[in-house]
């Protein structure tokens, strides 16, 4: 079954491929916080923009339309991600009490992976609307659209993130909220 008909369409799909994939993953992986579901919902993603390639290629923003996809699917699936997630810390209850004071003292290194486990745990809207701010730099308009959603919810959903970032961070040993920063205050910072 050939998707993309012509040599250029499949060039041009490759093209738009190699240029998306990777700031397209590290959104969906922070959304997920799993890099094999991140992988596997960007091949759907992907999947799902092949078959409309003829469309999707003519589009005005067609990273916008696979972000849109990525979203969806990551919103969809976060149901079922959170049950599996749910049965795994149900496994590691079964850790001993030196198992468990190693892992708190692993945990406590990374400031980045304290972030991550603080994201991971906002709702999935929230996660989103937070990735696609200050990480993908979208603005408030441009979430609501990708969402289908009022700015003005953008608006709540990301203050509220933040505050809740704010303190699960302020509260976990050796992180201060101050010392995570987002993509554009890194830039700022060079």
């Amino acid at each position: 079954m050939d998707l993309l008909g012509t040599r250029r369409a499949k060039r041009e799909f490759d093209a738009f491929v190699s240029s998306t994939a990777d700031p397209l993953f590290r959104s969906g992986y922070l959304m997920t916080a799993d890099a094999a579901e991140t992988e596997d919902l960007l091949q759907e993603t992907f999947l799902k923009v092949a078959h409309r390639w003829h469309r999707v290629r003519s589009m005005e923003r067609p990273v916008a339309y696979a972000r849109r996809i990525l979203i969806n699917l990551i919103l969809d699936g976060a149901p079922a991600r959170a049950r599996r997630g749910e049965e795994l810390a149900r496994s590691d209850d079964a850790l001993d009490a030196t198992d468990q004071a190693s892992v708190r003292v692993l945990t406590g290194i990374d400031d980045r992976s304290e972030f991550r486990w603080a994201l991971a745990a906002l709702p999935p809207r929230q996660r989103a609307i937070l990735v696609l701010r200050y990480w993908d730099g979208l603005s408030e308009a441009e979430i609501a659209d990708v969402l289908g959603c009022p700015v003005g919810t953008v608006k709540s959903s990301a203050s509220r993130g933040v505050a809740e970032l704010r303190r699960m961070l302020g509260t976990r040993p050796g992180v201060s909220p101050d010392r995570v920063r987002t993509k554009d205050e890194e830039r700022r910072s060079c």
